[in-house]
């Protein structure tokens, strides 16, 4: 009986990695998506009461991401080419929470009253605990599965970035500027970086299509 050769025992112990790497981006993306959601919930809540902007459009990010996350436990083990479709339709979900924000800022703009900076500073401390929390257990599989993952990680780095202006904008309000002026602004930032974001999905997805159909 012939015994393996280098060349067979280095595509079993690839196919073994691979699988182990899956079951535990698995495990990442699901505890990943429950907390984005749990967290929506808080925050859309305490948007609504002080009628703040930013918190109202990171709310809907949070509820964006935890679809992004329950798409990519779906899609994992897919093709390459089928995960480069997912990845674009991802793009286009990155785009609603600015679609929401907008919406959201209009209404801001008609009645212009500043958000209870206390309770803006708290929630926006909380969402920036949990987006770092994400985005440091996703930071390792940000290459993995393409377009998909990278997706995941994009959202939660940028929410962190977000959490911090949200967190400026509370204090600004609290000690500098008692207007709704610095948490619109922040909430508009926020659509602009989701924007971007929904651009370097889409980019990464075709790339992936194209190496599919190569």
């Amino acid at each position: 009986m012939a015994l393996p050769g280098e060349k067979d025992i280095g595509v079993w112990w690839y196919c073994m990695t691979s699988l182990a790497t899956d079951h535990h981006l698995r495990r990442v993306v699901r505890l990943v998506a429950v907390l984005n959601l749990a967290y929506f919930g808080i925050e859309f809540t305490v948007a609504r009461a002080i009628g703040s902007v930013s918190l109202f459009a990171d709310s809907i990010d949070f509820l964006e991401d935890a679809s992004v996350n329950v798409l990519i436990l779906v899609a994992l083990g897919w093709t390459a080419g089928n995960r480069s479709r997912v990845g674009m339709m991802l793009a286009g979900i990155l785009l609603v929470p600015g679609l929401a924000t907008l919406w959201m800022a209009w209404e801001k703009f008609n009645l212009p009253l500043a958000p209870n900076p206390a309770l803006l500073s708290l929630t926006g401390l909380g969402a920036l605990a949990v987006n770092l929390s994400c985005a440091f257990m996703l930071a390792r599989y940000r290459q993995h599965s393409g377009s998909l993952t990278k997706a995941a990680f994009l959202s939660a780095r940028n929410d962190a970035m977000a959490n911090v202006a949200i967190i400026a904008a509370g204090s600004m309000t609290a000690f500098l500027w008692v207007s709704a002026w610095p948490d619109l602004i922040v909430g508009l930032g926020i659509a602009a970086l989701n924007a971007d974001a929904a651009r370097e999905v889409w980019l990464a997805a075709r790339s992936e299509h194209k190496t599919a159909e190569a």
